[in-house]
């Protein structure tokens, strides 16, 4: 027998995750470039400084403070309020999806999504011992929703996993699509991953002012993108409260921190002045759309932090060029496309300037 057993469906796979290369310019994992404010920073170590007096404790395993405060938060982003029943939180979204699989999903059943989505979402369903069924997108990334229906119909998923905005394209799901998939599901979980939602165009809807219509939805949210946290891994969901009950069954004991918990209602704290730089990268996120435009290259309508372009026959060579000239962005997505996260105006500067270069040798 190879040692170390491992389940044989995990041999030979490597660990997810994006390069990590020293360069001046990091642009592939859709960080927020603004960190947290002086203010919003003290105030963060006020609150752990203070959790640390009782690390002797286990914390409170309902996290109720902070239910109530991502509710309240959630409540603002809706014309229907949240409650802190609603509301189930998890050490990063990853773990929330993770929960979720594990809650609803497993041997004899699939979960379903479609292509191109999160390359995370696969993994999710292999470690949960789910089928992974994956549809797919039209070319410009929408769906079709009569193709949608009927392959939810035919398989009959426990879960289905649709990001919206979607990464890694960044195109919004309009909520007619959310219904289809929500009533052709039956009771099925349909997750509506808006980790990147803070970041929609005006006038896109959050799913969340769907919830009271179906019993079945999941909007799940994430602190480490809008609010600048990626380093404090909290991510959240709303739901039916019957759905984070089930959860309940599978989470670890005491899985949030004492010390993350204190971090997220800090940062909640300042949640205006936190989500100000949104409005900023947006504009950044629309100009850079404009700008790949004007160069001729094909760009996905984008309501996230980031912006898919291409196409390009070697994309590798586009961007070991980009790596070369100092710029990280992420080869990710269908063949051809490459994504590169919204920086600082600085940062985007370097990003055209290292993208022209390469463009114009590789032509020569």
């Amino acid at each position: 027998m190879t040692f170390p057993p491992l389940r044989e469906e995990l041999r030979g796979i490597a660990p997810y995750g994006a390069p990590q290369l020293d360069v001046p310019v990091q642009l592939n994992v859709n960080e927020n470039p603004y960190p947290p404010s002086p203010e919003c920073a003290a105030d963060i170590a006020a609150a752990v400084a203070d959790a640390a007096t009782s690390l002797n404790r286990y914390p409170d395993r309902e996290f109720t403070e902070l239910r109530q405060a991502l509710a309240a938060y959630l409540s603002s982003d809706t014309t229907q309020p949240v409650t802190p029943a609603q509301v189930w939180a998890a050490n990063g979204s990853n773990e929330v999806m993770l929960q979720l699989l594990q809650a609803f999903a497993g041997p004899g059943t699939c979960a379903l999504s479609f292509a191109p989505t999160y390359s995370m979402y696969p993994e999710y369903a292999r470690d949960a011992m789910t089928e992974w069924v994956v549809g797919h997108r039209e070319d410009d990334f929408s769906l079709d929703l009569d193709a949608a229906r009927a392959l939810v119909l035919e398989r009959r998923p426990a879960v289905v996993l649709m990001p919206s905005p979607n990464n890694p394209t960044g195109t919004a799901l309009p909520p007619e699509a959310v219904a289809v998939l929500c009533e052709a599901a039956g009771d099925g979980i349909v997750v509506l991953d808006e980790a990147y939602g803070e970041f929609r165009r005006p006038g896109v809807p959050s799913a969340l002012d769907l919830l009271p219509e179906h019993r079945n939805l999941v909007v799940s949210r994430t602190m480490s993108k809008a609010f600048a946290l990626a380093g404090a891994r909290l991510g959240y969901l709303a739901a039916a409260p019957e759905i984070c009950d089930a959860i309940r069954v599978v989470r670890l004991p005491y899985h949030l921190s004492a010390v993350t918990q204190a971090t997220a209602l800090a940062a909640l704290r300042h949640a205006p002045a936190l989500l100000a730089r949104v409005a900023d990268l947006r504009a950044e996120r629309d100009e850079t759309v404009a700008w790949l435009q004007a160069q001729g290259l094909r760009v996905a309508a984008s309501d996230a932090n980031f912006v898919l372009f291409g196409t390009f026959a070697d994309r590798h060579r586009v961007w070991e060029g980009l790596v070369e000239r100092g710029v990280l962005i992420r080869e990710t997505g269908p063949q051809g496309w490459l994504r590169v996260s919204v920086g600082t105006p600085a940062e985007m500067t370097a990003f055209k300037d290292a993208l022209v270069d390469v463009m114009k040798e590789q032509a020569a």
